[in-house]
């Protein structure tokens, strides 16, 4: 369950509806706005892939979580009710919490965490701007590495770099890797020397991630979070993009690659433009992580896919799937400031 100022929001659509919940992306003026949202951790049981399935403490009943959207310097309120058996905080990773240190979601630091049953208010201003996330800090090599306890937190900024500006398409992906022999499990896992063997791309692995659907001529921005354990080596084929933002960051002097290593808690954005229509793999290069368990062909890979070429290949496995909606988050991102759960990544409850 998720709540924006007292309503229950389903989908993203009609989170979008709901009047006073989105700001318009055309009226800049509007800084600095009071944003009050609430949200459950649920114990939720997800598929990965196939028939792998894990028990997660998911926010809002998905992983990846609900997609928080806010202004540069916004006040923002989130009560955060636990209804698991265990105990959680929530860290806003990338927020400098000026002021507000207590905020910082660190039990036994900031807080006491969140017993099973309770609820626990964060309050703070958003900043910097960015490609942010947030996620659970008990127990974060189980609760993060093996449950899902995480979700995107983008700052929209109050002056955006002229690159970003050229931006047609936005899309988040969120990277992360999970150990099968703890799947249901909760309460467990995390060890040193587990051996991970799924790998996603927001909670999904290949082929159920879903293509990025573009166009020629748009320019597109990829925000890479790094919510698992590992490295990884993302590479895009056909193309060569800019490394232009670093955990939020502009960097001056954007780098030109086709591939990137990120890591844990790491935030890369990637610009490119849409220049040579076709179907393109981007993947990770370390090449295990291509794998769904001990199968190939699997894990964190998708499909950068032109609309201008034709799905007339039999063997393509899009083909044969129904599409995802948002499952980038990318329709949301359009719709300017809001909170938005998504059905694509919704689980089923645990009772």
């Amino acid at each position: 369950m998720l709540r924006e100022q007292g309503w229950s929001l389903g989908d993203w659509g009609r989170a979008a509806v709901l009047v006073g919940l989105v700001a318009s992306a055309a009226t800049p003026a509007a800084w600095a706005a009071k944003r009050d949202f609430e949200m459950n951790i649920e114990d939720t049981r997800i598929t990965l892939v196939e028939k792998q399935q894990f028990h997660t403490f998911a926010f809002a009943g998905q992983v990846p979580g609900p997609l928080f959207y806010v202004d540069e310097g916004d006040d923002v309120e989130v009560k955060v009710n636990n209804l698991t058996a265990l105990p959680h905080t929530i860290h806003w990773h990338g927020m400098l919490q000026r002021g507000t240190w207590q905020m910082d979601g660190v039990p036994d630091v900031t807080q006491e965490a969140i017993k099973p049953g309770d609820s626990f208010t964060y309050s703070f201003k958003a900043g910097p701007s960015g490609t942010h996330w947030y996620h659970c800090h008990v127990n974060v090599n189980e609760h993060v590495a093996l449950r899902g306890m995480w979700g995107p937190f983008i700052v929209r900024p109050k002056k955006p770099t002229a690159l970003e500006k050229t931006v047609t398409q936005d899309h988040i992906l969120m990277l992360s890797d999970w150990d099968s022999k703890w799947a249901n499990k909760p309460g467990f896992g995390g060890l040193p020397g587990d051996k991970f063997d799924y790998f996603t791309i927001n909670g999904r692995a290949f082929p159920d991630t879903e293509p990025i659907r573009i166009k020629e001529g748009d320019v597109v921005r990829l925000r890479l979070i790094g919510a698992g354990d590992l490295v990884h080596a993302i590479h895009l084929h056909g193309h060569a993009f800019k490394i232009a933002f670093k955990d939020g960051f502009p960097l001056a002097n954007p780098i030109m690659a086709d591939t990137v290593l990120i890591g844990p808690g790491e935030r890369y954005d990637l610009i490119f433009e849409a220049d040579n229509p076709g179907r393109w793999m981007i993947h990770d290069h370390v090449d295990t992580h291509t794998m769904n368990g001990d199968r190939p062909h699997g894990g964190l890979m998708t499909v950068v896919e032109y609309e201008e070429i034709k799905r007339n290949d039999t063997w393509y496995p899009w083909n044969k799937r129904s599409p995802k909606p948002n499952f980038y988050y990318q329709d949301s991102l359009k719709k300017g400031p809001g909170v938005y759960t998504n059905d694509s990544f919704k689980g089923q409850a645990i009772q």
